[in-house]
This record gives C-alpha cells, sequence and structure tokens, in this order.
C-alpha cells in the first residue's frame, strides 16, 4: 500500500470515528491533504479538491479539517504573518523552516538541535515534553 494511501485510510478511519460520513468531496480533500507535501491552506486545499469533485465547499473543508485536527490525525500550524496550514500528523518529529520571501515550508529533522534542547531543559531541571520549533528563515542571495 502506498504511502498516500495509508494516510488515506487514516484519515478515513478518524472521520468514521468521529460520526462523519465520507462523501465524494470529504473523499477527494482527504486524497488532497494525503498526497500534499508542501503545507497547504484551507482554500488550497479546497481549489485542490474542487479541482477533482466539484462542488465542495469551503466550510465543508474547514468542517472537515476541524474534526481531523480534534481526531489528532492531522496537525495545524499557525506560521507567523500567514493563515493555518496543514499537514498530516506522522510519526517521528520535525521542525520546520519557513522562507520569508516565499511562504515555503520547509520540513527538517537535526539530532544535534534535538539533542542541544534536551541538554539545556536538563541543565535547567526539566524534561522536554514537547516542542515545535519554527525558524523564519531568508535565501542567501548566491546559495543553491
Amino acid at each position: 500500500m502506498s504511502e498516500t494511501n495509508a494516510g488515506i485510510e487514516n484519515l478515513t478511519e478518524a472521520l468514521r470515528e468521529a460520526g462523519i460520513r465520507v462523501t465524494r468531496q470529504r473523499a477527494a480533500l482527504l486524497g488532497v491533504l494525503a498526497a500534499a507535501d508542501d503545507h497547504p491552506d484551507a482554500p488550497e486545499l479546497h481549489r485542490r479538491a474542487e479541482s477533482e469533485v466539484p462542488g465542495i465547499s469551503l466550510s465543508t473543508v474547514y468542517r472537515t479539517l476541524s474534526t481531523l485536527e480534534s481526531q489528532g490525525v492531522i496537525q495545524r500550524h499557525q506560521f507567523e504573518g500567514a493563515p493555518a496550514r496543514f499537514e498530516p500528523v506522522e510519526p517521528g518529529h520535525h521542525d520546520h523552516m519557513i522562507d520569508v520571501e516565499t511562504g515555503n515550508v520547509l520540513e527538517f529533522c537535526s539530532d544535534r538541535i534535538e539533542k542541544l534542547q534536551a541538554e539545556i531543559a536538563a541543565e535547567l531541571g526539566y524534561e522536554i515534553v514537547h516542542h515545535r520549533m519554527e525558524l523564519y528563515v531568508r535565501k542567501i542571495t548566491g546559495s543553491a
């Protein structure tokens, strides 16, 4: 089973568990959400789903996203100065870099950063329970 199909199944099951009927429009939204690799906002998800199955309303998109978020299968990210963006919850941890000029969101993992954060918390007498890191970046002129 492909990663996208597994993602669709997970999202579909979450809606069913919440008592929400999976209509053609919602199924299209789930497919778009599972296939997205760019942290789209609700209007962009609506646009993509609408191109596959005309007739989905923006309010259906918002209600479905809210349900999926409450079921813990998607994350809402409120990056500084931008509308909320969404991504399916995946195993493992990653952080985000947001390009302040283009709005592109890049995911990254760094064992060094994770270790340093844990060391700092421990030095202050704490252990990290959960964290989220967002770096707001600008491309250096002349770099790839």
